[in-house]
């Protein structure tokens, strides 16, 4: 921001420059997800590739059919495009999932025929961390349908196998790059079209000046965690499995949301070691999570990106839970840095806050 801080889209030096910090942001991001260069397209963020991926494509086949299929605890960036498209003629078919999110194959498989243009199915669910059947997935499609998928919270942690799905986006500050940023990598051969227009940027998909110093920063997070992914999502998985054993040893009447055992290889069906769901019965999760962020633990009671929105997690429903079950879950989500003597403070405050409330809550 401070020195090289030219339009990569100008001829002289402090442009050329500009547009070197650009090419490698690019290739990093292209080796971490096994695409070519030339197949990464940087936005604003994994909601702004969602969007472009499900409207660009289904703007780009809609002469072959009209039919998408998805899941439905999807992130909202990709429920919503969903609706939007919904409203503008398409026909949207929602899978369902068992009570730890993993997907219903079958009837997924039973919809997949030749109207359906456009499947987009995650690969790490952002509330639970089940890991869904990409690779199931793609060899069940037909060469008519394009298969996209949200790696955001799979990225640089557990295998993307991206040669399985034809589109994939991602988001930068999931991988500890800065926040605002993102990008879509789209298989050679698969055409998507626009949805704004402009100067002709990041090949006519996404245009406007791009963010030179974000780009940057997502391309050298990526640099930092691609080589060493399987090291990062070991580390995890050792503070996920130690607070969980905490936890089901310290505090009774719990609910483990998740699916428990992990999926470091990406296997699907498992669960991804960064992300952790658990109800804890009898008390409110907003409650704990404010009396939790006082000791200065932070954790979320669903998706940030809607944690403000009043109701309860359509993923949680989806599962099956019940209105009280949902109201007391918590996620908690790990980096490589989190620590097992974290773990232990966590286990402490956490029973004090459950311990807490359900004191409070038997005298009303």
């Amino acid at each position: 921001m401070e020195n090289d801080f030219g339009n990569p889209s100008s001829l002289h030096s402090m442009g050329l420059s500009a547009g070197n910090a650009l090419k490698e942001a690019r290739c990093n991001i292209a080796k971490a997800l096994g695409f070519g260069a030339g197949e990464i397209v940087f936005t604003s963020g994994g909601t702004e590739a969602a969007n472009l991926a499900l409207f660009g494509i289904a703007s780009a086949r809609k002469r072959r059919g009209k039919k998408i299929i998805t899941s439905c605890v999807e992130h909202p960036a990709v429920l919503e495009s969903c609706r939007k498209l919904a409203d503008m003629g398409f026909t949207v078919e929602y899978i369902g999932v068992d009570e730890k999110c993993r997907l219903n194959v079958d009837e997924l498989c039973a919809n997949i025929d030749g109207g359906a243009i456009l499947i987009s199915v995650m690969h790490v669910n952002n509330e639970t961390g089940t890991i869904m059947p990409i690779t199931e997935i793609s060899g069940s499609k037909t060469e008519n349908q394009v298969l996209h998928t949200d790696a955001v919270q799979s990225f640089c942690k557990i295998p993307v196998n991206p040669g399985k799905a034809d589109v994939v986006t991602v988001s930068a500050h999931k991988i500890h790059g800065p926040k605002g940023c993102g990008a879509i990598a789209i298989k050679k051969g698969i055409n998507i079209e626009p949805c704004i227009f402009g100067g002709g940027q990041e090949k006519n998909l996404r245009p406007g000046t791009e963010n030179i110093a974000a780009i940057a920063g997502f391309g050298e997070a990526a640099g930092i965690a691609a080589p060493n992914f399987e090291d990062i999502a070991r580390k995890m998985d050792n503070v996920r499995k130690y607070l969980l054993k905490g936890i089901k040893a310290e505090i009774k009447d719990i609910r483990v949301n998740s699916i428990e055992e992990t999926g470091l290889g990406g296997e699907s069906g498992f669960c991804s070691p960064s992300i952790l769901n658990i109800s804890f019965l009898g008390t409110r999760g907003e409650v704990i999570l404010h009396g939790l962020e006082s000791e200065k633990i932070y954790i979320s009671t669903g998706a940030a990106c809607s944690s403000n929105k009043k109701g309860k997690s359509h993923t949680l429903a989806a599962m099956g839970l019940s209105d009280k079950e949902a109201e007391s879950a918590l996620r908690f989500s790990f980096s490589e840095f989190n620590t097992v003597e974290e773990m232990d403070f966590v286990i402490c405050k956490l029973k004090e806050k459950v311990g807490g409330f359900r004191k409070i809550g038997s005298f009303r």
